[in-house]
């Protein structure tokens, strides 16, 4: 089995047995004072990550369609930037829990998607310090 695979088989593996861990609470928490975290939603996404994760093991890639996963990352590129600017701190993705290759080819396509070159990016990235 591949690295990838094997890699995505182990989140696959913890996110399933993390969320049937955790009863489904319509709760709602406080991370900062001006946001807030449905519980419903945090777990319908982590096993929506999860069965992604067995998709790719099982190597069946069309188990979401294009036009769904697309709006699926817009959804999360958009949300991450309005946190990131709410204040919250943290990474898009934990700590080595992707590939080299799976962060090239997404910023790519995330570059291109958007018409911008990685020149500009660096550009963006020494005017706002991020």
């Amino acid at each position: 089995m591949s690295s990838p695979k094997r890699a995505a088989k182990a989140v696959a593996g913890k996110a399933v047995a993390t969320s049937a861990a955790k009863p489904r609470s319509t709760a709602v928490r406080a991370v900062k004072p001006t946001v807030a975290i449905d519980n419903s939603i945090s777990a319908d996404a982590t096993r929506l990550a999860a069965a992604l994760e067995h998709s790719i093991v099982e190597d069946k890639l069309d188990t979401i369609s294009a036009e769904a996963l697309q709006k699926l990352m817009a959804a999360a590129c958009r949300l991450y930037r309005a946190r990131r600017e709410a204040g919250e701190d943290f990474w898009p993705v934990p700590r080595n829990s992707i590939s080299a290759t799976d962060v090239m080819v997404t910023a790519s396509g995330l570059l291109k998607s958007a018409d911008l070159a990685v020149f500009e990016l660096g550009m963006w990235q020494n005017w706002t310090g991020r």
